[in-house]
């Protein structure tokens, strides 16, 4: 919690200040100096306290670890790096800790707000306002918001992406593309969303998200509602859910199935 605090305020410091932008990769994506300059700090923090500790970073900052280590940390120093470029305040930083590839810890900072919220599987999700325990709204009682997120290197014209956002916006009050998915993942957990769907989605944020979610009393399916796991390794077509209150998730899964059939 205080390395990803530190950075917050490392990136709130600077948000306002000329920084220099570079493109990532050939999808569109950016990484920006202040991305670099919070991913340093957590590495560094993380690698002072658990030198044996494998580290995976979003933007290369990479630690080896002890050789058959079984903890890897994953840092996402600014997950919302295309919102900051434009100016818009909605980032967060998040860490996770992985043994075997199972999500145990996760960590979300939102600079901007000055909230954290954190979870450590078995032992529950906390926020600002201490223990999150998903609030049980009447199924049916007004359309959901949700939250929609995909990966990076999905296609602009891939036909389940196109179908899915479509009918999610057909079934839903309000359909939040946040550019940040662990900021989603921290409303959902807190309440303030009714639903989270990710087609294909990056591997870096989904652990620390999916177990604050789960932690918090949330449901995780993958998109035909069988069983979806968040560890790490797996390709991205195996990185596809939906999450939800549980009053919500059947409703929600209907509508994933109905796109998905008409992609």
């Amino acid at each position: 919690m205080r390395a990803a605090e530190e950075a917050g305020a490392l990136l709130r410091s600077r948000f306002a200040d000329p920084f220099r932008v570079d493109t990532k990769g050939t999808d569109g994506d950016v990484v920006t100096e202040l991305d670099l300059l919070a991913e340093e700090l957590v590495v560094r923090r993380l690698a002072g306290h658990f030198p044996r500790d494998r580290i995976r970073a979003e933007e290369g900052g990479d630690r080896a670890g002890e050789p058959g280590g079984r903890r890897t940390w994953l840092v996402d120093p600014l997950d919302g790096s295309n919102n900051v470029v434009i100016g818009l305040p909605a980032y967060v930083v998040g860490i996770a800790l992985c043994v075997d590839g199972e999500p145990v810890l996760g960590v979300v900072h939102d600079p901007v707000a000055g909230r954290t919220w954190r979870a450590v599987r078995g032992a529950g999700a906390y926020g600002p306002a201490g223990r999150l325990r998903a609030p049980h709204r009447p199924p049916g009682a007004v359309r959901p918001v949700l939250g929609w997120t995909q990966g990076h290197g999905v296609p602009r014209g891939d036909p389940v992406a196109r179908a899915l956002k479509d009918g999610l916006e057909s079934g839903a009050r309000r359909v939040l593309q946040l550019w940040a998915p662990l900021l989603t993942w921290a409303l959902l957990a807190a309440g303030l969303v009714d639903g989270f769907v990710g087609y294909r989605a990056e591997e870096i944020d989904l652990p620390a998200g999916c177990l604050l979610a789960t932690e918090a009393g949330l449901e995780v399916r993958a998109l035909d509602g069988g069983p979806f796991s968040a560890r790490t390794g797996q390709p991205d077509t195996a990185r596809s859910y939906v999450a939800a209150r549980p009053e919500v998730l059947p409703r929600l899964l209907a509508l994933v199935a109905d796109a998905v059939r008409g992609a």
